[in-house]
């Protein structure tokens, strides 16, 4: 989409991370909280320049969606500048669940080449997997679709 900015958060996730899924072992909380951190950090410094943002990120849980919009703690973190009021630092979130079968999503990990998360970590993604419910902002579109169907489908939910 022209005019916003596409981040792949697998780029940020720190060499630890990598090495462990390398070795075909799954991320826990205690890896990945940081990680959606830094996520967070980056999201709000974007959106607070007015900038759109649109990140690829697994985030298999709803309490790992809700640091990317609120922080560690789940609730907006007070930003104050002295002399100003607080506000609430908080971004606005649309997910996008793109939903599809184990074997489907097997199949294509088999074809991903020269990434470090080896198709054997799929089924440890599918057993923590939150997809997400109201009240949270989403909207499910299937991975069957091509992808020009799913870009169309979601410009539309975006306008």
């Amino acid at each position: 989409m022209r005019g916003w900015t596409f981040y792949d958060a697998d780029d940020f996730h720190p060499e630890e991370n990598r090495m462990k899924m390398r070795k075909g072992i799954p991320l826990n909380d205690q890896d990945r909280i940081p990680w959606l951190c830094n996520l967070h950090d980056i999201l709000l410094r974007d959106v607070a320049t007015g900038q759109h943002v649109v990140l690829a990120c697994s985030a298999l849980k709803k309490v790992y969606r809700d640091i990317l919009m609120r922080g560690k703690d789940g609730a907006p973190r007070k930003c104050a500048e002295p002399g100003k009021e607080e506000k609430l630092a908080e971004v606005k979130l649309l997910v996008v669940h793109l939903s599809g079968s184990f074997e489907v999503i097997s199949e294509r990990l088999l074809q991903r080449k020269g990434h470090f998360m080896p198709p054997e970590l799929l089924q440890s993604q599918f057993d923590i997997l939150e997809p997400p419910s109201a009240p949270e902002n989403f909207i499910q579109i299937s991975v069957d679709k091509n992808l020009s169907e799913i870009i169309a489908t979601i410009l539309k939910v975006l306008k």
